[in-house]
């Protein structure tokens, strides 16, 4: 599986990977700020270890199968990982070399963005990356993958099941709000060279990039675009729709490359942990590519990490407007410390805080004009009905400083090319689209309200006969 490619900023890996094997000596002769940090990791608990080692040893010697030592202790290891949040983990060597293939953009697989379940039942799928098998299968952001090749997902110890040799079938079976049972999709892999950033003319002066996935060579490639719509237009853009969309983000540097393209000055992002070497703060260099022009942003619940450090970034420097739904909430850091055997642990070591300094952990970015996703025909043609589809509702998240408010509602996967057409219509003429909402909305209102009944005249009643005069046998 390719598990949620989070935002992975490089923090002084060697340095990281040296704490716990630091000496109460070297603390005390350290300064203040480096020997508080150092303290944390010198208090071993002891009592704690003897009684893992008791667990430990009890195992090898009772269970009702023999168990190898080394998978023993890499269960151990990834139990210790799992309880922390959803987006610290363990790689063997094997993930490891994996995990580092997706920066690049290149693997066999099918292409699709995980999240593991806590209950290691069912994997969840963040997003199917455009062109890819998972996305030209039908796959969709909010499905439950239970099982694959008929093999329940708990039963399978490889944590990347997905990968395999290009051209090779699997078989997945998947669970969907609004599908009455499980259902298969086979798939066939591929080796996947995922384009990270496209881009088209929407009408003459106006431009569209869209960014899947932020890896090595999206900067880069944001430039190559940008150069491109503005030649298309004759030397300068009119606006620029920024399409961020069901993106998992990726690695942190190439979304503040991203930034610093779009912004003459201000700050980026911040992140904040707890110690000193997890700080860090980005700020913008003079040059903005499209030299003042408008632009929009586009987000929905599946736009993630780097992708709401990007939007972030926009609105709180005042150069850019956000339309969609509330994003995902992923405000976090994850550092990837290598071992020396080869593996690596991926350890989250930090919050976002966006330049207005609030931190987007659980609560995510609220757009500026909120857009609902398109009615068809059919529920089952819709996404799974993501009203939970957030960080704030994954087992164990981080607690977000603003999290539980009042008026909370997760956002809503924005699929297809109407919020294309409203982010271009909000780039044009900003205020239309919520002025439009407005007056759908009071159409709506006018024909549901009831129509007046006429007032029901008495019906005629025949005299009522007099007690005293006799009536009629």
């Amino acid at each position: 599986m390719r598990v949620a490619r989070t935002a992975t900023l490089l923090l002084a890996l060697l340095p990281a990977v040296s704490w716990a094997q630091q000496t109460s000596e070297a603390a005390s002769s350290a300064s203040d700020a480096a020997s508080n940090e150092e303290a944390v990791t010198s208090r071993v608990p002891l009592e704690e270890i003897r009684r893992y080692v008791a667990v430990y040893n009890a195992v090898r010697a009772a269970y009702v199968d023999p168990v190898d030592d080394k998978k023993l202790m890499q269960s151990a290891i990834r139990g210790l990982l799992l309880d922390l949040d959803p987006h610290s983990t363990y790689f063997d060597k094997e993930d490891a070399e994996a995990f580092d293939e997706q920066a690049t953009g290149a693997y066999d697989g099918i292409g699709v963005e995980l999240q593991q379940q806590p209950d290691n039942s069912s994997l969840k799928v963040i997003s199917p990356i455009d062109d890819t098998p998972a996305a030209k299968a039908g796959i969709l952001a909010g499905d439950l993958i239970i099982a694959i090749d008929g093999k329940p997902i708990s039963a399978i110890e490889a944590t990347e099941p997905l990968r395999g040799k290009a051209g090779s079938k699997v078989v997945l079976t998947l669970v969907r709000t609004g599908k009455p049972k499980p259902f298969d999709v086979t798939v066939t892999r591929q080796t996947i060279r995922v384009t990270s950033v496209r881009s088209r003319m929407l009408e003459p002066g106006y431009g569209y990039i869209r960014l899947s996935t932020f890896q090595a060579d999206t900067g880069a490639d944001f430039q190559k675009q940008v150069g491109q719509l503005q030649q298309q237009a004759g030397g300068k853009l009119k606006g620029l729709v920024l399409d961020l969309r069901s993106n998992p983000g990726g690695l942190l540097t190439a979304a503040v490359q991203v930034a610093d393209d779009l912004l003459d000055k201000g700050n980026i992002v911040s992140t904040r942990g707890r110690i000193s070497i997890s700080d860090a703060r980005f700020d913008a260099t003079p040059g903005d590519l499209l030299k003042g022009a408008p632009v929009v942003v586009l987000a929905d619940a599946g736009s993630a990490s780097a992708s709401e450090v990007l939007a972030g970034a926009l609105r709180d420097n005042g150069r850019a407007r956000v339309v969609g739904s509330r994003t995902f909430g992923k405000g976090s850091v994850q550092t990837v410390l290598p071992l020396d055997n080869g593996d690596s642990v991926k350890l989250t070591t930090a919050r976002y805080f966006t330049p207005s300094g609030k931190s987007i952990q659980a609560t995510g970015i609220v757009p500026d004009v909120v857009l609902q996703p398109d009615k068809r025909d059919g529920d089952d043609e819709l996404p799974a009905s993501l009203a939970d589809y957030s960080e704030a509702t994954l087992p164990g998240h981080l607690r977000g400083d603003e999290e539980g408010g009042d008026g909370y509602k997760a956002g809503d996967v924005l699929p297809g090319d109407g919020p294309i057409n409203a982010a271009l219509a909000e780039l044009k003429q900003p205020g239309s689209v919520v002025a439009r909402q407005k007056a759908e909305a009071a159409r709506t209102a006018a024909q549901k309200k009831p129509e007046a009944k006429p007032e029901a005249k008495p019906a005629d009643v025949p005299a009522k006969p007099s007690a005293d005069v006799p009536t009629k046998p």
